[in-house]
């Protein structure tokens, strides 16, 4: 007869009639294997890939086009391609390109599903160096996706259309855009950074709107589609990005106030839809010189 090497395995448990064995109750060991293979299934990341997918798929359905989802298959390719070439390059771990794909991801859903190839394509590359290149404590300065849609419109002038935010779609599908930034931000625990940011910028409209000055800073304009869906999405999705925004809840708050101010600025003397890039990559910079402030006085 062949013998297995099968281990049998016996928990002790004291009863009131003694010591006695049961079968079938999993060790300690085998609890923790269990959870951290949970938490591995739950990685923000994940889940906002998931989200953004479903965002995509509602989105380019509803506005009966295929164009946005194969510009969004280019970013996604060009980010996830380089993101890896670079890794072997920087003779860093490779991993599953879960930022490259989120990256691209974003990139897709913002650009306007009628500029060319080639330019979503460098734009997602642009994205993807900075994220390797502009670092701090090795973390990226920047958010990559609003880094490469702000370099898109310096250099091609390229349209953002914000159609991820449901801004092609009727008013009501903006359910589906507070929804899903409901899910993402209570799992990446930013509810103060958005609030804020939120707050800070509908009050300053709501003021400006109220005053003889609303025609001048066109205040009525932002609080209309595409502007609003635009301000959700970026709110969501882009605001939220750990590694380029900060943990403690009091930093947060000034991040939110901050990118919310200059976003506001800047589009009261520039218009346009890159006041909202323009907000969130000052809003970054400043993180990473309060990062690099508190290095240095804790090194002192």
């Amino acid at each position: 007869m062949m013998k297995t090497n099968k281990r049998v395995e016996y928990n002790f448990l004291t009863t009131s009639k003694g010591v006695t064995t049961a079968e079938g109750i999993e060790t300690r060991s085998n609890r923790n294997q269990t959870k951290q293979k949970g938490i591995k299934l739950k990685k923000p990341k994940s889940i906002l890939i998931v989200i953004l997918l479903i965002i995509m798929g509602i989105t380019a359905f509803g506005s009966g086009g295929k164009e946005g989802i194969l510009n969004t298959g280019v970013a996604v390719l060009a980010a996830v391609v380089v993101d890896l070439i670079l890794a072997v390059i920087l003779k860093h771990k490779i991993k599953f390109p879960d930022g490259a794909i989120l990256t691209g991801l974003i990139i897709g859903l913002v650009l306007s599903s009628s500029i060319p190839f080639y330019q979503t394509a460098i734009t997602a590359i642009v994205a993807i160096l900075s994220k390797h290149f502009l670092k701090i404590k090795k973390k990226p300065i920047f958010n990559p996706a609003a880094f490469g849609l702000y370099f898109a419109i310096l250099i091609f002038s390229s349209g953002q259309s914000w159609w991820g935010g449901f801004s092609l779609l009727p008013s009501w599908c903006i359910v589906f855009l507070l929804i899903a930034g409901y899910l993402i931000t209570e799992k990446v625990n930013k509810f103060p950074q958005v609030f804020t940011f939120l707050g800070t910028y509908f009050l300053i409209y709501l003021i400006l709107a109220l005053t003889p000055y609303s025609n001048t800073v066109d205040a009525l304009d932002a609080l209309r589609n595409p502007f609003i869906n635009s301000v959700l999405f970026l709110a969501f999705f882009m605001l939220t990005d750990p590694p380029t925004s900060p943990a403690k809840y009091k930093d947060q708050v000034w991040f939110g106030i901050i990118v919310a101010i200059v976003s506001i600025i800047d589009f009261a003397l520039f218009q346009g839809l890159a006041y909202l890039l323009v907000g969130l990559l000052f809003g970054n910079a400043w993180k990473a010189w309060q990062t690099n402030r508190k290095s240095k006085v804790s090194r002192n």
